[in-house]
């Protein structure tokens, strides 16, 4: 049964920082690409950040760069955003997802096999 768990969500003001964490398990985690999207109420759910299987390969949209980065640690089956510079545009629920892949970042939602519950993020101005 493949599970992946976020945390590291909450409540933080404008221009802090949070990590949030996602931790995989009943899956080959090295042979995923992993992505990171979030939601915000009433808005459509949009790509953040993806890694590669390997992790030599990341992607952002253009709102995080700079801001947030993506990174693996395949020992530990977790992927990691750190988030920094928060801006309240950056409120909403954050899932981490995975897909079975080559070296690529995969930048599509409805690529990803598995998903993880969400954790929230709330950034006050």
């Amino acid at each position: 049964q493949v599970q992946l768990v976020e945390s590291g969500g909450g409540l933080q003001q404008a221009g802090g920082s949070l990590r949030l964490s996602c931790a995989a398990s009943g899956l080959p985690f090295s042979r995923y690409a992993m992505g990171w999207f979030r939601q915000a109420p009433g808005e459509e759910r949009e790509f953040v950040a993806g890694i590669s299987r390997s992790g030599s390969l990341t992607g952002y949209t253009d709102s995080v760069k700079g801001r947030f980065t993506i990174s693996r640690d395949n020992a530990k089956n977790t992927v990691y955003l750190q988030m920094s510079t928060l801006k309240p545009g950056d409120t909403a629920v954050y899932s981490c997802a995975a897909k079975w892949a080559p070296e690529f970042v995969e930048r599509s939602a409805q690529a990803y096999n598995y998903w993880g519950q969400g954790t929230q993020v709330t950034v006050s101005s």
